[in-house]
């Protein structure tokens, strides 16, 4: 790689500035690990603390993609305690005089990197009922719950929010009809709207072709950052769509803040109702109660002749609900049109409101307003 690309690429980070410190990510020693190839691929570190905007990871990409001379680029993210202090790399000789040269993080064994203590989950009574979304496996169409139950509560009056925290497959976007950067003001983020409802989701803020490969001090930073530093305003229910099993962002949201209730997302086959029975264990193991549980995809019904065929099998979310002895929330009949309009960012309940797959799914957000008073009654 010439010192000339070098010098380009140099001059490009000097120019992205962290709006929270004033100082560009070079000479604040942000950027780490900067790699070139010969074919103009670049590769890079950031370290993101999480007092940043998590919009900077954009802005960087975007800077060297405009470099003369790059023809792919590759952030990774990692948290700041990470890292140790990086050795110089000798500056290009096209670089200015005196400015700081690009670092490299050297990599520091497992056995070396400090404890991070668990944080103190903090409280934000200005999103009402946080609400976990949850399933143990992907493809039961958590997310397709979560919008309509959102909307269908927005609908009858409740001030709704959904935080997309499916970080590695953020589905809210393109499930509610929205696509671009979230404004941000005053160092906060303002959240977009769609059907009457604020959303927040990591796919505002990265292309969407861009992998996230992120460990879990990262999946922390974001968690707390989009409960934190987003203007949600003052809600009634605060739904978080999670990402399939019992990972990073399950506890982190735990421990960032006070989760109110868990609704638990399944099939009726099998394989989906026992890793569904994991995830829900996992949110009673760490005190959230859970509201109870959500069968989607219960039976295929003829349009012709009104015959429904369970083509998962029949009965899992309820033998799922008595086992866990929580209530049955609904059964979600599998229907051509829920699956077009997450498509095409109209929820069904909005789409076709009369239909069986929306009627069920008003009926289950009626029950999990009367599920979470329940619990926090008792």
């Amino acid at each position: 790689m010439s010192e000339s690309m070098q010098a380009r690429i140099a001059a490009a980070l000097r120019a992205v500035t962290n709006p929270r410190t004033g100082l560009d990510v070079v000479s604040s020693e942000m950027i780490r690990d900067i790699g070139l190839a010969v074919d103009g691929r670049v590769r890079l570190t950031i370290l993101l603390a999480a007092e940043d905007p998590a919009s900077l990871v954009r802005t960087v990409r975007q800077a060297l993609e405009a470099v003369e001379g790059v023809r792919d680029v590759r952030v990774d993210v990692k948290d700041p305690s990470q890292a140790k202090q990086p050795a110089a790399v000798p500056a290009p000789a096209s670089a200015p005089q005196g400015g700081r040269t690009l670092p490299v993080m050297g990599q520091e064994p497992q056995s070396r990197k400090a404890a991070v203590p668990a944080p103190t989950p903090v409280e934000y009574p200005h999103l009402g009922r946080v609400l976990a979304v949850s399933s143990g496996k992907g493809g039961v169409g958590k997310s397709t719950v979560t919008t309509n139950i959102a909307v269908a509560l927005a609908r009858s009056g409740a001030r709704v929010g959904i935080m997309d925290a499916d970080i590695y497959g953020p589905n809210i976007p393109r499930m509610m009809g929205v696509d671009e950067a979230p404004p941000v003001v005053n160092n906060r983020i303002k959240p977009l709207e769609a059907h009457g409802v604020k959303l927040m989701s990591l796919g505002f803020l990265v292309e969407r072709d861009q992998p996230a490969i992120w460990r879990g001090p990262i999946v922390m930073k974001i968690v707390t950052q989009f409960l934190r530093d987003v203007e949600w305003g003052e809600l009634d229910y605060f739904l978080v769509d999670m990402p399939p099993g019992t990972g990073d962002a399950q506890l982190s949201l735990v421990q960032a803040t006070h989760v109110h209730g868990a609704v638990i997302v399944t099939t009726p086959q099998p394989v989906a109702t026992g890793d569904a029975l994991r995830g829900a264990r996992m949110f009673q193991r760490v005190s959230v109660p859970v509201l109870g549980v959500l069968e989607n995809m219960s039976w295929l019904e003829c349009a012709g002749c009104g015959t429904r065929t369970p083509l998962f099998g029949s009965g899992g979310g309820r033998a799922l609900a008595d086992e866990l002895g929580v209530p049955l929330l609904g059964e979600i009949p599998l229907y051509q049109p829920v699956r077009a309009g997450g498509d095409e960012g109209v929820p069904i309940v909005l789409s076709e409101p009369e239909s069986a797959a929306a009627r069920a799914l008003e009926e289950a957000a009626r029950r999990v307003v009367d599920a979470v008073d329940r619990a926090r009654a008792a």
